[in-house]
């Protein structure tokens, strides 16, 4: 999930000085959150609807924060960008609600990094042709980053472990998904 996140803040093109925003709340919109704070925007914009989510979005790095989606979503980093839109933007969802958000929650020439495995995603080609946005995203290629993030959590500048808050024996397997589809659990541990 950390190198999930990470392509998907490198793939958004994240770096000093950027804005960037985050569609989806679950492990890997979180971790993306974690990864782009590591890359020194100036500002991360976290979208989230779940207290204990939005806790840990803080926690890892965002430094603003809204519930809305869709055109609501769109409006308010617009609203919070001096209505340019931000100059990257994670998508972490894979719905056709969370692409289109991202794409036009992105200022013209910025980048969408999407990681959210896409559920029958169909782009706008001439929307997209006009806004001006780049797109790149798919699998993450975890081994790429594997050295520089196990050095990281070894030098304890990042702890992504805490996106696991449900610790199950694996006998419990079943619980543990039901906890993290009714959104009671980020992410579920299990133990033999």
């Amino acid at each position: 999930m950390l190198g999930t996140g990470w392509f998907g803040a490198v793939a958004a093109e994240t770096g000093p000085g950027k804005t960037v925003a985050v569609v989806g709340d679950g492990a890997v919109g979180l971790l993306a959150i974690l990864s782009a704070k590591q890359l020194g925007p100036q500002r991360i914009i976290a979208m989230s609807r779940h207290e204990p989510r939005q806790r840990l979005a803080l926690e890892f790095g965002a430094t603003d924060m809204f519930a809305e989606r869709g055109e609501e979503g769109v409006a308010r980093v617009k609203e919070l960008t001096a209505g340019l839109g931000a100059h990257s933007v994670v998508e972490a969802v894979g719905t056709q609600e969370a692409m289109a958000q991202a794409i036009r929650s992105t200022r013209p020439g910025g980048h969408v990094g999407f990681v959210g495995v896409s559920h029958g995603v169909q782009l706008l080609g001439e929307e997209l042709f006009y806004s001006a946005v780049h797109l790149h995203g798919g699998p993450a290629p975890v081994r790429r980053f594997l050295p520089d993030l196990i050095d990281r959590i070894w030098k304890r500048e990042i702890d992504p472990g805490k996106v696991f808050d449900l610790v199950l024996p694996l006998s419990e397997v079943a619980e543990g998904y039901r906890a993290m589809d009714e959104r009671r659990a980020i992410k579920t541990l299990l133990r033999p």
